[in-house]
């Protein structure tokens, strides 16, 4: 019997050649729970605004692990001391940090399965394969959970400068063609280490975390909240949760059976038994964009005119403004509209609805992003900063916006 070569080399567009440490991690990507990642999209619906922005989450999770072999590489190299267990529990759970993402990322997770986080459900996934694995992502998920002694590890993981932020700001960046998130992980990483247990950065790499910073900040605005990119993303979100309500009235709707399951069952966190993941383990992009394909010829006037929207890019107004939008804004252009279509004002609901956007490129009263000065003392990136600007990056920045079909623009700008 031939034995199978598993050290594989992979060719990423972002660092060149990728190399795979060890079989454990080639089994975990081989898994179906990991090859799903191949079918969810990285950015959502972005690519109605950037058309190159098609990449998945499964580019994304091996970019992040490429990165942690060169951040253990680092450390090692300056003399912090990570057993052989630790550096494969760091791969891993890296590696599987988004493996509980659903359809399109983040709209499944406001619409057809109520307040679930992606978090909780990459948890899941993690427990089930360390069953399938006897045992061996134990230390894995033990870092990811934060129960893990040295804290510097989860915070490769997950803190304001890891390993999954310099990978979608790199990767978003390349493939959005928005040149202005692209950062120098190379430099960051090699700047990294580590006092007390604690993830530090050398005072000398300070000019390439404050271009971090500037790059998240301008990321945000320009890709993750393009006000074209949230309306798709609402509208979506609208989508699945027209198609929910109509199913729990017993309407039966053209789509996959996972989704089915999803739309004709109320399902909270307590419910994700091991047979509601392996239901949600075969819901991807497919499934959703598949029927949304159905749902636009649908009886449903609701349902069939939001469908429509995504399909052909015809998607609603939406304006950004400086103050909230009062009820009573609202109020007039859902009456308006459901005196248009002869539609109640509930249903109006779904195309008129307001919403607010936050940026916060840095949180100072979160873990800090730490400086190891020469003289050995640790300060916050902010206090060592020289630019004025980067305090105003700390400053949360709230906008909000108001969604509308283009039919009643003329009726918003009269009011």
């Amino acid at each position: 019997m031939v034995s199978e070569n598993k050290l594989k080399i992979l060719n990423d567009p972002i660092y060149g050649f990728i190399t795979i440490p060890n079989s454990l991690i080639y089994d975990l990507i081989q898994h179906p729970y990991f090859q799903r990642l191949r079918r969810i999209s990285q950015m959502g619906l972005s690519s109605l605004v950037y058309p190159g922005a098609n990449h998945t989450r499964f580019h994304h999770a091996i970019g992040c692990m490429h990165l942690m072999q060169k951040a253990v590489q680092t450390l090692i190299f300056k003399g912090v001391l990570i057993s052989e267990d630790e550096e494969n529990a760091l791969y891993i759970a890296i590696l599987l940090h988004d493996i509980g993402h659903g359809p399109f990322s983040h709209a499944l997770e406001n619409s057809i399965v109520n307040e679930v986080h992606h978090e909780e459900i990459s948890l899941l996934f993690m427990s089930d394969l360390n069953e399938k694995f006897g045992g061996q992502l134990s230390l894995a998920i033990m870092i990811f959970k934060g129960n893990y002694h040295r804290k510097f590890m989860l915070q490769l993981i997950s803190s304001q400068l890891d390993m999954d932020r310099m990978d979608y700001l790199k990767r978003d960046s390349f493939y959005s063609g928005v040149a202005e998130g692209n950062i120098n992980s190379d430099r960051l990483i090699q700047m990294m280490n580590v006092q007390d247990d604690v993830l530090v950065m050398e005072e000398k790499g300070i000019y390439s975390i404050e271009k971090f910073l500037m790059a998240r900040r301008l990321m945000y605005w320009q890709a993750y909240l393009h006000k074209t990119s949230v309306v798709a993303e609402m509208t979506l979100t609208k989508i699945l949760k027209r198609a929910k309500e109509l199913s729990q009235k017993g309407i039966s709707l053209e789509c996959s059976q996972p989704l089915k399951f999803f739309l004709n069952n109320k399902i909270t966190f307590v419910d994700f038994d091991k047979k509601i993941l392996e239901i949600f383990a075969q819901l991807d992009d497919f499934d959703v964009m598949s029927a949304i394909k159905n749902w636009q010829f649908n009886d449903d006037f609701v349902l069939s005119s939001l469908s429509k929207m995504i399909i052909n890019r015809e998607l609603l107004k939406i304006k950004m403004v400086d103050e909230k939008p009062t009820l009573d804004e609202v109020n007039l252009l859902k009456n308006k509209l459901a005196s248009i279509y002869s539609i109640s004002n509930k249903e109006a609901g779904y195309f008129v609805f307001k919403g607010r956007l936050k940026n916060q490129a840095y949180d100072k009263q979160s873990e800090p992003i730490s400086i190891l000065k020469k003289d050995k003392t640790v300060e916050d990136i902010v206090d060592s900063s020289d630019q004025l600007q980067l305090k105003a990056l700390s400053k949360s920045v709230v906008k909000y916006y108001m969604c509308f079909p283009k039919v009643l623009l003329e009726t918003y700008l009269l009011n």
